[in-house]
């Protein structure tokens, strides 16, 4: 039996209040951290926040009743069922719209990511005929966060950003990082030997994502908790970005 594995702790950060644009989300998440475990924050500590209450704190929010959409949008809602402002939305944010069948736009994003309505949504929005999108930049956000965080509480923590993605070939959903600062992303083991002696060729675990969709299954869907606390995992430092976790055109064999 393998020795020295960790044991993680995750947990979750609720009663935070609904978070507005300009609101110090840094200090809300130190004063949730404070009520959920004894003494706060300590080093090593890594906190999932999902993108949501990220791009509400920087106004990342889209009132509805001022989108004028597309004949476009007008004609492809009408069709499906949708709401043609919320259809103009999810256009203005996609860089490339990969599929469309059946009502489901699946979209490219201007930030390389590969999702459902290029990530607006309008669930948990905190208002009426409102959708949040993706901040424009979600490793900057994560890295600003962090710094606020380690400003506060003077320790070594790790931030990773999480949205939920549905997958090819897999029914379901599962949470994943779309920014992340203070730890490498991907844990490279090729190279190394199992305990059979095989030399292993092709283990790039994709650390960020699997730290989101621990987190996920902490906070949930339904009960309004935008963070979670992860204690005792041992990630590599770094500033990492979730970028990393995109894989190039070029590698990508079903593009």
């Amino acid at each position: 039996m393998a020795a020295n594995l960790p044991e993680l702790r995750i947990v979750p950060l609720p009663d935070l209040p609904e978070v507005r644009p300009g609101h110090d989300l840094a200090a809300l998440l130190m004063e949730a951290a404070g009520r959920a475990v004894g003494g706060g924050l300590a080093d090593g500590d890594i906190l999932v926040v999902t993108h949501k209450v990220v791009a509400k704190a920087e106004g990342c929010v889209v009132d509805l009743r001022t989108v004028q959409p597309s004949p476009f949008a007008r004609v492809y809602a009408e069709r499906w069922g949708k709401d043609a402002r919320q259809v103009e939305v999810v256009l203005r944010e996609s860089a490339r719209i990969v599929r469309m069948d059946r009502g489901v736009m699946i979209c490219e994003t201007r930030h390389g990511f590969v999702c459902a309505n290029a990530g607006v949504d309008r669930s948990n929005a905190g208002a009426e005929e409102t959708v949040v999108t993706l901040p424009p930049d979600p490793d900057a956000s994560a890295r600003r966060l962090r710094e606020a965080l380690i400003g506060g509480s003077g320790r070594r923590l790790a931030v990773v950003i999480s949205d939920t993605f549905g997958r090819p070939w897999r029914e379901g959903l599962t949470n994943v990082a779309i920014g992340c600062s203070g730890l490498r992303p991907l844990r490279d083991e090729r190279g190394q030997v199992d305990a059979q002696g095989y030399r292993l060729e092709v283990s790039v675990l994709a650390v960020a994502d699997e730290l989101a969709s621990a987190a996920e299954l902490a906070m949930g869907k339904l009960g309004g908790v935008p963070a979670a606390l992860i204690r005792g995992y041992e990630y590599e430092d770094g500033e990492g970005s979730a970028r990393e976790l995109v894989r190039a055109p070029e590698k990508d064999i079903f593009r």
